[in-house]
């Protein structure tokens, strides 16, 4: 195995603030200095000509010099602010350069540190230092040359011309300066003393924003909203207090400044205007010193901002390096990975783990597995069997003892050694925002890529090894069922194609034995688990309750409800769905409980209780557009095969179907384009590949009806070629924010296919199969059997009925493997696994 060189380069932590305002940036900051020259220059020829224009042309009353002294002015002035215009682009253009340069090392450094390191950071800390705290950091590189030095030379400069002119009147002036140049720091020592308080209190706040919104759950179920507000309250308090004082000096510094500036046009009129009245000093000369004066206070303040600008940045970009000033474990090296052919040997030797309180987890443990054995792990919880399972994959360093695999100390490979002949998989595996081939290419993408010093390049696995994982993790239906939720306009091509096919063949292959699930749509029916909308229209609406509130908007729906006589019979099943829905929410218990089949929200129901109070107490009241349009809805939602609670009045139906066969004849009316005509022979736009295949609405959503009408459709899929595109299209389903979108044994079965995808010789597996069904479990458990002699497992089990099978079965207790042995073997001692399986107490 070759070894890896380590890079030599000094870790992001230990590099200066004022490294990133150069690093890559040298010759932007050397077009700095040459506009900033300019800038200068420019800067200083206006008092000049303010001189000239008072005591030669408008003394001397000479027009063509004031026109030419004028030109000169505006010229300077323009340069001014254009080079000031590009030196304040090119500070941004280094700052956001600096500052993209630091987030991503960070970063870097960040997702290679220790496990152990993140038991004690909270997310909330890492997040508020990568994208708060590195961002005054990076405005202060885009700085850190130009300001000191624009601001430097423009104050040299203008000194410069004030003693040119007189240097009794200059001095007076710039005797001040030194002045406020030792008052500023010592306010500025007490300001940052608060602003490192400051940072590490909004740490604080930023970890307990994180906490609270990541165990919302746990604080939902204890009712515990009102503790963690007065944990949070507490915080912000501190921070207020904080921030109040440091605002004081940071203000106060402001203060003192303005002040101390503010006394030079007062020396210049006290002064300078003695030395005018005794011809000592021309006017346009005191003009040009209050200009100058005048000038002088904004590179000072620019200088007294961009000190302030240093300490800010300096204490928290040094706070958080420190933060994060952890050794990383080592990871990938970029130069390629070595071809390094692993059996799948394991030997362990008194391997001990302790933590930094001091307290071992682990001690002593010992065992040997020959390539392609199993090893079952139990124990009580706490036992140590995670911890484990956990330092075998070099998610934590062993302290002593010795573990090796194939011979190899696992301590000293490297981990992008390890990772591609090696998987785990735990007992709550994390989901990757994204789709599922993004996670299910996650382990396999990390083990097969191949680093170069230009780029990177991947070759991802067949779409027959990808389906081969999904079918062996138990997977592979939940995404041909995400491939079948794919709206039809966006499925591949060739199910768009034979979709129509594919109905037809459904219907005449599996309609009779599964018409007892199926409702298929039928002209000349009426259609029991469609709303009544979707019968008078024969069509179908994606949002139906959006779609009834835009058809209310056109008059022309109202008389046509009118023109067929269902306006009177929709109001009386509205009303009856309204009052009895009103009755069973206002009844206590009930609104929680929600249990009545309802099209009515429990949101609605305060309207709904509002109109019949009018109705009761006014006599012959008369319905508005809009009260009648709110006893429609209800009954245009109504689905008689699944609401059954309510009933449709006598002769409904009928009419309904007779009006069918006008509203299909108004298909070219802009309005319906919010529903999806039914017809036999056309795709229903909008609607999922599934809807277009069933052609037609479930009766029950039971699992096993769902799961015949599904295997139904596969066997099409498979006759018709589509079910590898179906498959395609299910990979990319978004899983949601780390997986929300699905259930917790789909992200159970995902992760467990990420791991088979790369074809790992050695599996670990920390109670995997906890999420997963009866069923689902079951077939796992035959995949493990299958995998003897060409895949070593380590499995930790919570289930003691499935051990029986393993090579070998290891009981940890206090991080102690106290048993070790065949399943006979440690049952017929009826010690500590004797006692697990029985709940027996072991023999002494």
């Amino acid at each position: 195995m070759k070894a890896k060189t380590q890079p030599t380069d000094k870790p992001v932590t230990q590099k200066s603030l004022f490294f990133w305002a150069f690093h890559n940036n040298l010759k932007w900051q050397l077009l700095l200095l040459l506009l900033i020259a300019i800038m200068v220059i420019a800067r200083v020829i206006p008092l000049e000509m303010q001189k000239r224009i008072v005591n030669e042309a408008i003394v001397l009353k000479l027009f063509d010099q004031l026109l030419l002294y004028c030109t000169i002015y505006l010229l300077a002035v323009t340069v001014t602010g254009a080079s000031k215009l590009c030196v304040n682009f090119l500070q941004a253009r280094i700052g956001e350069r600096a500052m993209f340069s630091m987030r991503k090392e960070l970063y870097s450094h960040i997702i290679s540190l220790p496990l152990l390191f993140f038991r004690n950071t909270q997310p909330g800390v890492v997040v508020a230092s990568l994208m708060t705290e590195l961002a005054s950091a990076g405005t202060f590189a885009g700085m850190a040359l130009a300001a000191p030095v624009s601001n430097i030379l423009t104050l040299l400069a203008f000194a410069g011309y004030l003693l040119w002119l007189h240097p009794q009147l200059a001095l007076s002036i710039l005797a001040i300066y030194p002045i406020v140049v030792i008052l500023v720091p010592y306010l500025q020592k007490k300001a940052n003393r608060l602003n490192k308080k400051r940072v590490d209190q909004s740490r604080l706040v930023a970890s307990q924003i994180t906490e609270s919104i990541t165990g919302i759950h746990e604080i939902n179920v204890h009712g515990a909203s009102s503790v963690e507000k007065q944990k949070f309250n507490q915080l912000i308090e501190r921070l207020r207090s904080i921030r109040l004082k440091w605002s004081l000096f940071r203000f106060g510094i402001k203060s003192v400044n303005n002040y101390f500036v503010n006394l030079g046009p007062f020396i210049v009129f006290i002064f300078g205007g003695y030395l005018v009245m005794n011809g000592q000093l021309a006017l346009g000369s005191m003009v040009a010193f209050l200009s100058a004066q005048e000038k002088l206070y904004d590179p000072w303040k620019e200088l007294i901002e961009f000190y302030q600008v240093y300490q800010d940045a300096s204490v928290r970009y040094q706070r958080t390096m420190k933060s994060f000033d952890v050794p990383p474990v080592p990871l990938l090296t970029g130069d390629g990975k070595d071809s390094v052919s692993i059996d799948g040997a394991l030997e362990l030797s008194d391997v001990g783990y302790t933590i930094a309180e001091g307290k071992a987890l682990l001690q002593q443990v010992s065992f040997s597995l020959q390539p392609g054995q199993h090893l079952a792990l139990v124990g009580f919880s706490g036992s140590g069997k995670s911890t484990l399972v956990q330092c075998i994959a070099k998610m934590f360093d062993y302290t002593s003892g010795s573990i090796q695999l194939d011979g190899i100390e696992i301590k000293n490979m490297q981990k992008d050694e390890l990772i591609g002949h090696m998987g785990y998989i735990s007992q709550n595996p994390f989901i990757f925002s994204g789709s599922v081939i993004d996670n299910l290419l996650y382990a396999h993408r990390s083990a097969h890529i191949n680093y170069s010093i230009e780029k990177e390049t991947y070759h991802p696995p067949s779409l027959d090894h990808l389906i081969l994982s999904l079918q062996q993790a138990g997977f592979f239906v939940d995404v041909i069922r995400f491939g079948l939720e794919t709206v039809y306009e966006h499925s591949p091509t060739a199910v768009t194609s034979k979709i129509i096919t594919m109905r037809e063949n459904f219907k005449n292959n599996f309609g009779s034995t599964l018409e007892c699930y199926i409702e298929f749509y039928d002209y000349n029916a009426y259609l029991q688990y469609s709303n009544i909308l979707e019968n008078l229209t024969f069509s179908v609406s994606r949002d139906p309750e959006n779609t009834i509130n835009a058809l209310f908007t056109h008059t022309f729906f109202i008389d046509f409800l009118s023109k067929h006589n269902l306006i009177s019979p929709l109001l009386t099943l509205g009303t009856q769905i309204a009052k009895q829905s009103v009755e069973y929410y206002l009844t206590p218990g009930n609104k929680e409980k929600a249990t009545l089949a309802t099209p009515i929200a429990v949101g609605n129901a305060s309207k709904y209780a509002s109109l019949f109070s009018r109705l009761d107490t006014t006599p012959n009241y008369e319905l508005s557009h809009e009260e009648q349009c709110l006893l429609l809805k209800p009954a245009l939602l109504y689905k008689a095969g699944i609401q059954s609670s309510f009933s449709m009045p006598p002769g409904l139906t009928t009419s309904i179907l007779a009006a069918r066969s006008y509203w299909t004849q108004l298909s070219d009316k802009e309005y319906t384009r919010l529903l999806t005509p039914l017809k036999n022979d056309e795709p229903l736009q909008g609607q999922s590949v599934f809807n277009n295949i069933l052609f037609g609405k479930m009766k029950t959503d039971e699992s096993l009806p769902n799961e015949k009408v599904n295997q139904a459709i596969i066997r099409l899929l498979i006759e018709e070629d589509c079910l590898e595109d179906v498959a395609e299209a299910g990979m990319q389903y978004n899983v949601g924010n780390m997986g929300d979108n699905l259930s917790g044994g789909q992200r159970q079965k995902l992760a467990i296919a990420r791991v088979l995808l790369k074809k790992p010789k050695v599996i670990l597996m920390d109670e995997a199969t906890s999420a997963l069904d009866n069923t689902s479990q079951a077939r796992i458990q035959r995949l493990i059997e299958r995998w003897k002699g060409e895949r070593t497992v380590i499995a930790v089990v919570h289930r003691l009925d499935t051990i029986k099978h393993f090579d070998a079965v290891g009981v940890m207790k206090s991080g102690k493997m106290v048993e070790y042995g065949t399943y006979e073997e440690l049952m017929g001692c009826k010690g500590g696994l004797y006692e697990l399986v029985t709940g027996k107490k072991a023999q002494e």
